[in-house]
């Protein structure tokens, strides 16, 4: 089985490259979903959302700055993860920080809990959206 780590990062990157199905393969059946001041998703909540997310067109990217991880046990564990995620629609774009913390149990995310700034993500969203009607 797979260090904790490894299972964060396969299954962000897995969404990155538009993967749906390795990446739900990586998450428990009742897993927990928490963004910042969002609703909270469980179990089949999750895979809907992504899978609507990839549906839609909605482009994802990861890039990784710092992750911390302690296991617990084979194939278990806590990671912490530093980021920089990016979404796309059409023209569109902003990335944005992420402070992740996940929980890992016998090989899948049980809890996946994002933390990030709504003043940063939507100045993104602005530029993102100034960028796509300004002539270059």
């Amino acid at each position: 089985m797979s260090s904790p780590e490894a299972v964060v990062r396969d299954l962000l990157d897995s969404l990155a490259t538009g993967e749906i199905e390795p990446a739900l393969d990586l998450l428990d059946e009742e897993v927990v979903w928490k963004n910042t001041y969002l609703p909270t998703m469980r179990g089949p909540q999750v895979a809907k959302a992504l899978r609507q997310m990839l549906e839609r067109g909605v482009g994802f990217e990861v890039s990784w700055h710092h992750v911390a991880a302690t296991e617990t046990g084979e194939s278990s564990g806590v990671v912490l993860t530093d980021r920089t995620d990016a979404l796309s629609y059409g023209k569109w774009s902003c990335a944005f920080w992420v402070r992740g913390t996940f929980e890992v149990r016998d090989g899948k995310v049980v809890l996946w809990d994002d933390a990030f700034s709504w003043a940063g993500f939507l100045g993104s969203s602005l530029m993102g959206a100034v960028r796509m009607i300004m002539p270059r």
